[in-house]
């Protein structure tokens, strides 16, 4: 993880005065932003000023909406809830819900098929019908995360399955931050 403090338009490809995406949904208290391109996180203030950031894999399959493409939807979207508060850090989950065991490279070369999710949940609902939210591109219902993956998969390119995925340290960092109903948006 490294904190960083600038401006949202050096972070990421957007200029907050002209974006009208990015102005008319802009908050009164912090959010995240996630950048496909740069595969960054970042805790944005109202003020536009990045607070901190850290690196991300997210879909490997490119940015999309669509069920069933293993892409990263865009837009607007909520934090819909949080999940594994008090959990080891590379506890593993399935279906949100702690397995009981803990993620080691032996339990991975065991299943080595594994979409690992471990330590902490940030599950996504969409904030724009149609195109991130109801019928066949909603967010919530694809089950799109932020959450935990094993130290050894690669951070700062496209690598998941369509969620966003972090180091486990920085995942509990995020999750602390946050709260439900956080806006987050992907572009």
């Amino acid at each position: 993880m490294f904190s960083s403090v600038g401006s949202v338009g050096s972070a990421i490809s957007v200029n907050p005065n002209t974006d009208l995406r990015l102005k008319a949904n802009w908050l009164q208290a912090n959010c995240l932003l996630v950048n496909l391109v740069k595969q960054q996180l970042f805790w944005v203030s109202p003020s536009h000023e990045v607070l901190q950031s850290w690196p991300v894999a997210t879909g490997l399959a490119g940015a999309g909406e669509q069920e069933g493409s293993g892409c990263t939807p865009r837009g607007w979207h909520r934090i819909r809830a949080k999940i594994g508060q008090g959990e080891d850090a590379r506890a593993v989950f399935r279906g949100r819900r702690p397995t009981g065991e803990i993620w080691s490279p032996e339990l991975s070369a065991q299943f080595p098929e594994r979409d690992w999710i471990l330590g902490r949940i940030l599950w996504l609902c969409g904030e724009e019908t149609g195109f991130n939210r109801g019928g066949k591109v909603d967010t919530q219902r694809r089950f799109i995360y932020l959450h935990a993956v094993p130290d050894t998969k690669p951070m700062g390119v496209p690598a998941s399955a369509g969620c966003i995925n972090l180091q486990p340290a920085a995942m509990l960092a995020v999750f602390d931050l946050v709260a439900v109903g956080t806006k987050v948006l992907i572009q």
